[in-house]
């Protein structure tokens, strides 16, 4: 088995994983990444669990990368971490490679073992990304957008009289606010999920005019519910992506692993 690390901007998710294609996560657990010298303590409860030989991981703050290593060094386990330079399974059509978020390398590494491109996968955490992978070109870039937590924050902080909104997962049932707050968790959500359908509208245009054909949509991150069932095209939630993408492409990358 396989321990699957994805160090976000926000939080960290961890797991215990079968390397290969199409692994579904094991024993997940998740911890704030401000609170990353606390993972030996979950480590440990998940690894009583189900025993791993190998870590891999991802991340996106390099803070967090540079302490990690030193948290972990007592394990004495290969600690191998996905970069743009590894094997995704499809190639990176990207002028600068290096300049992708690892947590996006391992998003489209879970998403193309799950099938083939051209597909987009919607990360939608504290930034909400978009990631296409076409049947030619195989990685070709996305769209960077801030999740709806970061617009009322955003609002807050740059306003005298605004609250701050931090419940932004209550369904939204009416278009028209009776308080600061709801109008501001209206326009969060509500926006957000405009915001989405307009870009995606945009890279399907841009895909079908370049020849390919429709492009699977998979969804993850802790706000997907947002926009479940509320855009046109249809999507996949796909929990622990990231996770997903990190056993399949060690799978990839050491030939000792099992398929």
């Amino acid at each position: 088995m396989l321990l699957c690390i994805d160090i976000g901007n926000t939080h960290t998710d961890i797991g215990i994983l079968q390397p290969g294609r199409q692994a579904s996560a094991h024993s997940t657990t998740t911890l704030p990444t401000a609170e990353l010298s606390e993972i030996g303590g979950a480590i440990s409860s998940l690894r009583s669990t189900k025993p791993f030989t190998g870590i891999a991981f991802c991340s996106v703050v390099p803070a967090a990368t540079e302490r990690l290593d030193d948290l972990l060094a007592h394990l004495e386990i290969p600690l191998w971490q996905l970069t743009h330079s590894v094997d995704l399974g499809v190639p990176i059509h990207y002028p600068k490679p290096s300049e992708i978020g690892q947590d996006r390398l391992a998003n489209t590494a879970g998403a193309c073992a799950l099938g083939k491109p051209p597909v987009v996968v919607i990360d939608l955490g504290t930034a909400v990304t978009f990631d296409i992978i076409s049947q030619r070109g195989g990685y070709e870039g996305g769209i960077i957008t801030p999740g709806p937590a970061l617009m009322t924050r955003y609002l807050h902080e740059r306003t005298a009289q605004l609250p701050l909104v931090e419940d932004i997962l209550t369904p939204v049932n009416s278009a028209i606010g009776k308080s600061t707050q709801e109008a501001m968790r209206i326009g969060a959500v509500l926006g957000f999920v405009g915001a989405i359908q307009a870009c995606l509208d945009s890279i399907e245009s841009e895909l079908l005019a370049a020849g390919e054909s429709a492009p699977r949509i998979i969804t993850a991150g802790g706000a997907a519910e947002l926009i479940s069932n509320r855009l046109r095209q249809t999507t996949t939630d796909i929990p622990h992506l990231a996770l997903r993408g990190l056993a399949a492409a060690w799978a990839l990358n050491h030939s000792s692993a099992e398929n």
